[in-house]
């Protein structure tokens, strides 16, 4: 009687050492995985990593493979040493699974195949004996990636080039971004600059500066290193941005227009002394007349002189006159010449005027366009905002639900516990009695 009962308080006293055994392993062991979102991409075989540290056997264990948005939640459940299928989601019936020999070393990592989008989510893997828990994101990338979006950073009129600034989003792996000209040789930019968000996916974007080529076409492509699937947008730059700008234009035409003044006005002045030596020349042809008019009076009262002398002056008196008209002639002729020059700069002036109003409008135009394009890229910002806002929201709502899911799990295994220590008191009372 006495050894059955020393048998009897042996075995309590093992059962004891175990279930002490047990809450220290508890205490020290903690599950781990991916500080970072998993990114895919549709089609792809994952693993979502989920190990125990230190690590141990957990072949025993009840393992749970959760995401709080389905119905039901269970992705995979692991119970008496083999799946329990009854409670998976039909969406991952064979697709889902777990390595034996791995359980052995503590490693639940969950294998994925085919991955759809309608994976993506937060999915939590659990020990339910040991009530430990870790989180995981998967982000599936149905695209691969956004197009790229081309806008003009600045231009500098006096080197003749023009900066250029392309961005990408929504990436996976990280991506790279190429300039080309149009016979597809590389240009040289500089560093592209690189964000990862929180959803995993990859943003890039790069400036380049561009001077005038016989071919204006630009290509930026954004394209995977190893895939080497690419997207990409091409732009022409007109020749007008490399030769003005708004703000650079009114001093050259200023320039040119008061230089077309001087001209003029030397014209004019040129004009004027030109009229007054041939007005000189006139007068002067008019008083040796006067002298010629009154020599031959004096001639007629000089009986002596004969027919020929008389016919001599006569001719003379002709040759001032000549010289008047001839003199008048060449002033018409030079106000002609020069009216027809006036003409000429009067054209020409009236050309400047018109290609200084044609650039005038056409960098009006491209302040207009600029500022659209300002426009569309804030309420981009803002759209992006809102999203983030409600996404944020979500993740809010998401995460209180969670924890008020684990509170009410972790009060359910409470009661087990309680039940099974009750039912295993009773068993200690019937063996003692």
């Amino acid at each position: 009687m006495d050894g059955l009962l020393l048998q009897k308080s042996h075995r309590i006293i093992t059962a004891l050492f175990f279930f002490i055994l047990l809450h220290c392993c508890r205490g020290q062991s903690q599950l781990f995985g991916p500080s970072q979102p998993i990114v895919a991409r549709v089609g792809d075989d994952i693993t979502l990593p989920c190990h125990l540290k230190p690590a141990m056997d957990i072949t025993a264990k009840t393992l749970e493979w959760t995401r709080s948005d389905l119905d039901p939640i269970f992705v995979f459940v692991w119970r008496a040493r083999q799946e329990f299928e009854k409670t998976k989601h039909p969406s991952y019936k064979e697709r889902s699974s777990l390595s034996a020999d791995e359980l052995r070393h503590g490693n639940m990592s969950l294998k994925l195949s085919s991955v759809n989008v309608s994976d993506k989510g937060t999915y939590k893997c659990y020990i339910v004996e040991m009530d430990k828990e870790f989180y995981i994101n998967l982000v599936v990338a149905s695209d691969i990636g956004s197009s790229p979006v081309l806008s003009l950073a600045g231009t500098d009129v006096e080197k003749g080039e023009v900066t250029l600034k392309c961005e990408s989003a929504a990436w996976y792996p990280e991506p790279e971004l190429l300039w080309l000209d149009g016979e597809g040789n590389l240009l040289y930019a500089g560093p592209t600059e690189t964000l990862r968000g929180p959803d995993g996916l990859y943003t890039v974007s790069s400036r380049v500066t561009v001077e005038k080529r016989h071919s204006n076409n630009i290509t930026c492509r954004v394209q995977q290193r190893n895939t080497k699937q690419s997207k990409e947008i091409h732009i022409y730059v007109p020749d007008e941005f490399f030769m003005f700008t708004p703000s650079s234009a009114n001093p050259i035409n200023i320039g040119l227009a008061v230089s077309l003044a001087v001209s003029i006005m030397l014209i004019i002045i040129g004009v004027f002394f030109v009229w007054r030596q041939n007005k000189k020349n006139v007068k002067s042809a008019h008083c040796d007349g006067c002298k010629e008019q009154e020599t031959r009076n004096h001639s007629k009262r000089d009986k002596t002189e004969t027919d020929q002398e008389q016919e001599k002056l006569m001719r003379q008196n002709i040759s001032p006159m000549e010289k008047k008209q001839e003199a008048i002639m060449n002033f018409e002729e030079s106000t002609e010449e020069l009216k027809h020059q006036l003409k000429k700069k009067e054209a020409e002036i009236i050309e400047l005027k018109k290609q200084t109003e044609n650039q005038h409008a056409v960098g009006e135009k491209w302040k207009n366009a600029n500022e659209k394009l300002k426009e569309a890229h804030r309420q981009l910002e803002e759209k992006n905002a809102e999203i983030s806002n409600m996404k944020k929201e979500f993740e809010k709502n998401q995460h209180a639900a969670e924890e008020k899911l684990k509170e009410e799990h972790h009060h359910l295994e409470k009661k087990h516990a309680e039940i099974s220590n009750m039912k295993k008191e009773v068993n200690t009372h019937r063996l003692l009695f």
